[in-house]
């Protein structure tokens, strides 16, 4: 892995995810596409520096024709000399999300009853981030899933 605190040149960005896991990705990429709390936020080379907050959301990254999609799980970003750097609880590639896996576990989250803000929150979150691995997948919607 190349140091991800060294400014790159020229027409390009050094992308890096990581986690408290794992170094998910470390690469070149000619744009970034990151999930922000309040929407999404392109990255091209020459971004002027910026610190965020991210949301739950899928990250693209985008290198000639090819393009990575990862699910991200909020944390924060940071651009600086043409430097994208997200640190993210969990960051998955949409091979690594089990459809299967992610109803159930909606559906479990849905059968509990949300009797306090904090819950009401929770759930909404879960169905966020069901929405969002599922459509990255390819798999459809959510069934059965209540407001």
């Amino acid at each position: 892995m190349s140091d991800i605190n060294t400014p790159t040149t020229g027409r390009t960005l050094q992308c890096a995810i990581v986690t408290p896991e794992r170094a998910v990705l470390d690469e070149p990429a000619d744009f970034v596409a990151l999930p922000m709390y309040d929407g999404e936020l392109g990255v091209a080379p020459g971004r002027r520096p910026l610190i965020g907050r991210l949301g739950i959301g899928e990250m693209r990254v985008r290198r000639g024709a090819e393009t990575k999609h990862f699910f991200i799980d909020g944390g924060f970003a940071q651009v600086r000399d043409n430097v994208v750097t997200v640190l993210t609880p969990s960051a998955l590639t949409p091979a690594e999300i089990k459809p299967d896996a992610v109803r159930e576990g909606l559906t479990a989250v849905h059968a509990t009853p949300a009797r306090t803000p904090d819950e009401v929150e929770a759930r909404q979150k879960a169905d966020q981030r069901a929405r969002v691995k599922l459509k990255m997948t390819g798999r459809g919607s959510v069934s059965g899933a209540t407001h």
